[in-house]
C-alpha cells in the first residue's frame, strides 16, 4: 500500500512497475476523478456560505484562465513568450487546476492536433464516443505517462520536469491553504459563516470538478455541436456557449484552422476573455510577442461559408 501511494504521488513511475499493487494503483491513480467527485458530497454536511461560493467562483475563473492561457496557448502552442521564472509561475498556476502536469497536458494536446479525429486521437468523440472523449480516456493507464517526444522543447527545464513528475504537490498545497484560511476566518470573522472544511469542499473540490468538466467540453462537445467556418480535416466546431464556459476556448474550429495564434476568437464579436487578459499582461510587460491571426488566415472570404450542424 505504501509503495502504491508513492507511485500515485510520483507520476514518473509506470503503472506496470509493481503488478502486485495494481488494484491500489487503479484506486489511487486511475480513480482520482471519481474520488474528487465523491468528496463534493461533503457539502451535505458542511453546507454553503456566500464566502465559500465566491471563493469557488474566483478559483474557477483564475484556474480556467491558467489552463487556457498557460497550459494551452503557451505550453502547448507557444503563442507568446515570457521569461523562465514567469514561465514556471504560469506552470504552477496551471497545475493548481489539478489537470496533471504542464508537460503531460501539452504533450497530449499536441498529439491531439497531430491526429485529430483519427483512431489515434484518444479523445475523439467521433471515433470513441462522447463519454470516452470527455473523461474515459483519462482513466486509461495507457494515457497516464507523459509523451516526452512531443515536448522536447520543454524537457530542458528541470523545474518543469519536476512539476510534471510531482503534479499533486500544488493541488495539495492549495487545499491546505484553503483549509487554513477557512479556519482563520471561522475564528476572526465568524459572521461569514465558513470554516476550513467548507472552503476546501467548495473552493477546491467543487470548483475543481466544475473546472474539469468545463475544460473537457472542448475535447467532447466542441467536436459535436456548433458550426464550422473552416474546412479543417477534423470535426472541430465553433460554439459560443463553450466560449463563455472556457473563457474563449469555444472557438475551436478557428483554433484548429490556425492553432499557433494567441487569439481564438478571430473576429471582434467572438469574445475571447483569455486573449483580452493576455493583451493586458503584454501591456504590463509580463509576456511579449503575442502571435496574431494573419488577415489572409481569418478573413471570411478566404474560408468556406458557415455550415451549421450538430454532428461530425
Amino acid at each position: 500500500m505504501f509503495r502504491s501511494l508513492h507511485r500515485w504521488f510520483d507520476s514518473s513511475v509506470p503503472l506496470e512497475a509493481a503488478p502486485a499493487a495494481t488494484p491500489y494503483q487503479k484506486l489511487l491513480r486511475n480513480k482520482n476523478y471519481l474520488l474528487v467527485h465523491l468528496v463534493c458530497l461533503g457539502v451535505i454536511w458542511e453546507g454553503w456560505s456566500w464566502t465559500a461560493l465566491w471563493v469557488a467562483t474566483g478559483l474557477y475563473l483564475a484556474r480556467m484562465f491558467a489552463i487556457t492561457a498557460f497550459y494551452h496557448r503557451y505550453f502547448s502552442h507557444r503563442t507568446f513568450e515570457t521569461g523562465r521564472f514567469r514561465q514556471f509561475c504560469f506552470a504552477v498556476l496551471g497545475n493548481s487546476a489539478a489537470q496533471r502536469g504542464p508537460l503531460w497536458w501539452a504533450a497530449h494536446h499536441r498529439h491531439h492536433h497531430q491526429h485529430a479525429d483519427t483512431d489515434a486521437d484518444v479523445h475523439s468523440p467521433s471515433r470513441h464516443g462522447f463519454w470516452w472523449s470527455h473523461i474515459g480516456w483519462l482513466t486509461d493507464p495507457a494515457n497516464f505517462a507523459t509523451r516526452w517526444e512531443y515536448v522536447k522543447d520543454w524537457v530542458k527545464f528541470p523545474e518543469l520536469v519536476w512539476l510534471d513528475r510531482f503534479d499533486k504537490v500544488v493541488p495539495i498545497l492549495l487545499g491546505a491553504a484553503l483549509f487554513g484560511v477557512g479556519e482563520l476566518l471561522a475564528h476572526t470573522h465568524p459572521h461569514l459563516g465558513t470554516n476550513g472544511a467548507q472552503l476546501v469542499i467548495w473552493g477546491f473540490f467543487i470548483s475543481t470538478v466544475v473546472l474539469f468538466h468545463g475544460t473537457c467540453t472542448i475535447n467532447s462537445l466542441s467536436h459535436l455541436f456548433g458550426w464550422r467556418r473552416y474546412e479543417t480535416k477534423d470535426t472541430s466546431r465553433n460554439n459560443p456557449i463553450l466560449a463563455i464556459i472556457t473563457l474563449g476556448e469555444g472557438w475551436h474550429n478557428n483554433h484548429h484552422h490556425y492553432p499557433i495564434a494567441a487569439r481564438q476568437g478571430f473576429f471582434w464579436w467572438e469574445y475571447d476573455i483569455t486573449y483580452y487578459l493576455l493583451v493586458v499582461m503584454s501591456w504590463l510587460g509580463i509576456i511579449r510577442n503575442l502571435r496574431p491571426v494573419p488577415e489572409n488566415v481569418r478573413r471570411p472570404e478566404a474560408a468556406p461559408p458557415f455550415r451549421a450542424g450538430a454532428g461530425p
